[in-house]
């Protein structure tokens, strides 16, 4: 019986919301006399069909075929994907994809509303996920303490001890460098983070859990992965998607524990440096809650954890699957270096084959394939086009990375792309590897 009332009232739920759906779909046509970009056909009533696997993949193929800006419609709303990158050639020809993102930065500098991941698990604390306004400003002053230029370098002696570790890891066991990246980007962000030694192993509990919660927010950020993204009326239901509270109990008590931790090692006068540290000192100046400054930490823990590890794997990747540019490399190495010492951060400008080498891994397996999506501010015209007011938008990596006009031959891995005449790192070919826009650091 109670089975039977769940689904009357999820079918009633959502019969009001087609109906809906119908009347915002005729507004947002009504705004505009201009048409929105090209896409694939959709169910009149439904829209488009989401792939359940290789998004981006499918978009870059959509893409191709619609041109390089297209629409979907997702129930009542309207998502808009990106898939060209800006290259400034002799000719001056501006793409798509960098010039709505950066021109028209203030008009996306919003996220549309996500309330699996955004209100039902984060409870809207997530700094990434926040809409543009006060509180956003509060996260984003605080963090960018940490994550400004100035600040990563003095991450430059913890990184370079991690370092360390792990190329003695993989000498000892090469079958297990995966692993070992892992402790790497885990022992140099929780250093950052919340200034705690380094884990001996992947794992510590720390690190198994903010990899359980990673792999489930990135679920729940896949385009289509809930109805309740597409009709929010369904988190109203009782019983609805409750494995969500259950997540989000845990995730909250595993960023209080950290944080706690730091503020007892404050009152003992055992803290080091962190971010965490910087937040629990700082707290009436931000004007930041206990739960604010727990996720904002929490969150820099957790991205850090993830992306750091994937590009390592990239590249080494790479460096498998074509052996004569990483002959390269240790020519450059050699030369530069030698091999009575190792490398520092002091080497950079030094080692342009390196630098080149990193930029086409970004480029070739971008570590996010599509990005978090933007919120339209308003409507935006481009050529003959009308980008809605509140749509979401993407900039799909994937699709940008193959765009053969910013990178001939774009399946090729040729890190002499990235490299001038005379050398050295062009300054006139970007690949947007963490983002667009005002927010891109976020991204």
């Amino acid at each position: 019986m109670l089975d039977l009332a769940f689904e009357l009232k999820a079918l009633g739920a959502l019969i009001t919301l087609l109906l809906a759906a119908k009347v915002v779909r005729a507004k947002i046509r009504s705004r505009s006399r201009l048409p929105l970009p090209p896409g694939p056909p959709g169910h009149w009533l439904f829209g488009n069909a989401l792939p359940r696997a290789n998004q981006s993949q499918q978009f870059a193929e959509w893409i191709n075929t619609y041109g390089p800006i297209i629409s979907l419609r997702v129930g009542p709303k309207v998502m808009i994907i990106i898939g060209r990158q800006q290259i400034m050639v002799i000719i001056g020809r501006q793409q798509e994809s960098v010039d709505i993102m950066e021109k028209e930065g203030g008009l996306l500098a919003d996220r549309p509303r996500t309330v699996a991941a955004g209100e039902m698990l984060s409870r809207g604390l997530r700094m990434i996920l926040a809409p543009a306004g006060e509180q956003f400003r509060r996260l984003r002053r605080a963090a960018h303490t940490h994550l400004q230029a100035k600040a990563a370098e003095s991450y430059a002696p913890i990184q370079m001890d991690a370092a360390r570790d792990v190329i003695l890891d993989i000498l000892d066991d090469p079958k297990g460098h995966q692993a070992a990246a892992n402790r790497y980007a885990a022992s140099v962000i929780l250093r950052v983070t919340y200034g705690k030694t380094t884990p001996t192993a992947t794992d510590a509990p720390e690190i198994i859990i903010i990899q359980k919660m990673l792999k489930r927010f990135q679920m729940l950020m896949r385009p289509g992965a809930l109805m309740v993204d597409r009709y929010p009326i369904l988190k109203y239901i009782p019983g609805y998607a409750s494995y969500l509270e259950d997540w989000r109990k845990e995730e909250s008590q595993l960023f209080h524990k950290q944080l706690n931790r730091v503020s007892k090692e404050l009152t003992t006068g055992k803290a080091g440096p962190s971010f965490g540290r910087y937040l629990l000192e700082n707290q009436s100046s931000h004007k930041l809650s206990d739960e604010e400054m727990a996720y904002l930490a929490g969150s820099l823990f957790g991205a850090g954890s993830d992306t750091t590890a994937v590009a390592i794997m990239v590249v080494v990747m790479a460096a498998a699957c074509y052996p004569k540019a990483q002959e390269k490399l240790q020519e450059e190495l050699d030369i530069v270096v030698g091999r009575d010492r190792a490398p520092t951060f002091d080497d950079y400008n030094s080692l342009p084959q390196i630098e080149a080498f990193m930029l086409e891994c970004l480029r070739w397996r971008p570590v996010t394939t599509l990005g978090f999506p933007h919120r339209a501010l308003t409507d935006i015209v481009y050529k003959g086009y009308c980008i809605p007011k509140g749509a979401i938008v993407f900039g799909n990596h994937w699709a940008i990375s193959r765009d053969p006009n910013a990178y001939p031959n774009p399946d090729q891995f040729d890190p002499e792309r990235w490299l001038n005449s005379e050398g050295k790192i062009r300054d006139d070919l970007k690949f947007p590897s963490f983002g667009f826009g005002r927010r891109y650091v976020l991204d």
